[in-house]
């Protein structure tokens, strides 16, 4: 599977995706369509499909937004600096999309490496795990629990 970020792909997004992954936005917080999801399965990158996060490493923080222990291929996931809004954090993007995710912060679950990516939904695409091997993510089956 190749993952790229075409013009056609970032023509099919919602002005909330497109403002969130191509112009760094955040939704508001408990707004997200996957903020409360816990069905099994992966989140890819709406723009081009990479896999980023897995059900199996998603927590509920209470922050309002999606948040996972780990990217699901760490090599899909670029961590860079942000100085916006007075502060510095540490943005995630996707690499093959250069998708603006989110931020990972040092204050997750101690037991599974202490880091929270915040993630926002309008970044992701949700793929059910019944649904993984047909849409050609067969490989992180095991990332994604038995329903």
């Amino acid at each position: 599977m190749k993952f790229e970020r075409s013009q056609d792909a970032v023509d099919r997004l919602t002005p909330e995706q497109r403002r969130v992954t191509q112009h760094s936005g955040t939704e508001r917080p408990f707004t997200g369509e996957y903020d409360g999801n816990k069905e099994p399965g992966i989140y890819v990158d709406v723009v081009s499909g990479e896999p980023l996060f897995a059900s199996t490493d998603k927590y509920e923080s209470g922050s309002g937004w999606p948040s996972f222990t780990k990217p699901i291929v760490p090599a899909n996931v670029n961590e860079v600096r942000d100085t916006t809004h007075g502060t510095v954090r540490t943005e995630v993007r996707s690499v093959h999309a250069d998708s603006h995710l989110g931020h990972v912060f040092p204050d997750g679950p101690a037991d599974r490496g202490g880091l929270r990516y915040c993630i926002n939904s309008a970044s992701l695409r949700f793929i059910p795990r019944d649904e993984m091997e047909s849409e050609g993510y067969g490989e992180y089956l095991d990332q994604a629990e038995e329903a």
